[in-house]
């Protein structure tokens, strides 16, 4: 028998606010019983995955050993754009001149996430 993934977990400062930057990424709500200051907060993704982001001491020191890759449903340079915009900072830029690639981002925590390119633009490069 298989095991499924329930949640993926990020430790953080703020669990309240990382996941409010989370909620802007995945367009999906907080848990209706997560509020500032609280020790966890999660989202539930529609594929029946939870992000979970709990409150811990220690500050991120190194680069992550896991980390969420997002296939966006717009253009990959338009999402990308969007996340800048809400509080993500650009770690590393894998864009090809073929269109091909990715970008690296980091959270308001420093945790490295994937943009990859959105189903169409892989489509259109098959």
């Amino acid at each position: 028998m298989a095991s499924v993934v329930h949640n993926i977990t990020f430790g953080c400062a703020d669990a309240y606010a990382l996941a409010q930057f989370w909620t802007v990424v995945t367009e999906r709500p907080l848990a209706n019983d997560d509020f500032p200051g609280d020790p966890e907060a999660s989202i539930a993704l529609e594929s029946g995955v939870h992000l979970l982001f709990q409150q811990v001491p220690d500050p991120k020191t190194v680069k992550n050993r896991v980390h969420v890759c997002l296939r966006p449903d717009v253009p990959r340079d338009e999402e990308v754009a969007r996340l800048l915009a809400a509080g993500a900072t650009l770690v590393d830029d894998q864009r090809r001149p073929d269109g091909t690639g990715w970008v690296v981002l980091g959270d308001p925590a420093g945790n490295e996430f994937c943009v990859e390119r959105s189903a169409a633009e892989k489509a259109a490069t098959a």
